[in-house]
């Protein structure tokens, strides 16, 4: 059998039985390490691994008991999602091995790419999966997509298959693009440890997850959310509004970081008292440098900008029995309790680590100038 159709029989075949889901109720963890967007950005997650004395000089576990979280978008955007991927799930068993665990939970961007959705996978991407029969494989495949054409001509008639069509046709497929798609599909490595992912994890008294939750979701539990993102990325075909695809949906949702703290409070309050939780730590949303409470912490926002494509910042949020502070390019600095005063000076510390100027420094300048604003009434 041709290689093409060797792949595409591959690609459209049922997927092989799914792994177990991962538990994703937890107690009684002493570490918790929570890491936001990757985005492709390798050595940027090593760093900030090593910094937090998770993974040693060679990058294998060393965080013994801790529990890391990754709370999705590790894909796209930059040009080594591939090693970033490959090291979570290696920590993964490595982790479970010591009596830890890493949650690596679903974001946007992989819910896209299982969907088949690649456009902000960088080039180098698809190189990293480009082997020595990858010229032939492609050759093949081209042959066989114009015969289907012919076959079952599109609605507005047959292209004209000559040297241009061709050259276009391969610009859109470059090499590698046909073993990524393979290992992404029901029976590709990555496919499968994908799908058995969880979309949020609660531990403790605080529940992490990619993107949000929304007012139109908030009456579902930790197990539900993920059994319907489950359920809805083994069909292979997004649905329209789902879990996986609604801007409001869990994997998409941005109003706890974007919206006026005034509207959300009592939407998070009854979130909170509904999810038996303290805090919500969600990504998706880039700060404007360093990990953001909200709401006085009641919601946390960790997509400090990590990849080089947002500004190369280092920092992640460690809760150590319950006692949250932000990782800020090396140095601990405690989570304040409110957003007036107290933000401000936790911000101030961590933009004085920074490399001037602070991409905090913004950020600063208006809370100061709210703080100061009754005063000049």
């Amino acid at each position: 059998m041709p290689a093409a159709i060797l792949l595409l029989a591959c690609l459209l075949a049922l997927a092989s039985p799914a792994q177990a889901p991962e538990q994703d109720v937890w107690a009684g963890v002493e570490r918790v390490v929570a890491v936001g967007d990757v985005h492709g950005d390798y050595d940027q997650f090593v760093t900030l691994l090593r910094g937090a004395e998770l993974v040693d000089r060679k990058n294998n576990w060393s965080g013994g008991r801790a529990h890391l979280v990754q709370t999705g978008d590790v894909l796209d955007r930059g040009p080594q999602a591939r090693r970033a991927l490959d090291l979570l799930i290696k920590l993964t068993d490595q982790a479970r091995r010591a009596g830890g665990r890493v949650h690596a939970l679903l974001g946007n961007h992989e819910a896209m790419n299982l969907y088949g959705d690649l456009r902000y996978v960088a080039p180098e991407e698809f190189a990293a999966f480009r082997d020595s029969d990858s010229e032939a494989r492609r050759a093949a495949y081209y042959e066989q997509y114009v015969e289907q054409l012919k076959k079952s001509p599109p609605p507005g008639g047959l292209p004209r298959f000559d040297d241009e069509y061709r050259k276009q046709w391969l610009a859109k497929t470059p090499l590698g693009f046909l073993e990524r798609a393979y290992q992404f599909g029901p029976n590709g490595v990555y496919g499968k440890w994908l799908h058995s992912r969880n979309g949020v994890v609660k531990i403790d008294g605080t529940l992490f997850l990619h993107g949000g939750i929304s007012a139109k979701y908030a009456g579902y539990s930790a197990r539900e959310i993920n059994e319907r993102v489950r359920a809805e990325l083994a069909a292979f075909r997004p649905p329209e509004n789902g879990f996986t695809t609604d801007p409001d949906g869990p994997l998409w949702y941005r109003g706890l970081m974007q919206d006026p703290e005034d509207s959300l409070r009592d939407h998070v309050d009854r979130v909170l008292a509904f999810q038996n939780i303290r805090r919500l730590v969600v990504a998706h949303t880039v700060t404007d440098g360093t990990v953001m409470p909200r709401l006085g912490g009641k919601v946390v926002g960790i997509d400090v900008g990590l990849s080089a494509v947002y500004g190369s910042r280092l920092a992640c949020l460690v809760m150590e029995r319950e006692r949250a502070c932000t990782l800020h390019r090396g140095s601990n600095i405690p989570l304040p309790g409110d957003s007036g005063s107290g933000l401000l000076d936790y911000l101030r510390q961590a933009a004085a680590l920074d490399p001037q100027p602070s991409p905090l420094a913004r950020r600063i300048a208006e809370l100061e100038a709210a703080l100061t604003q009754p005063l000049r009434k």
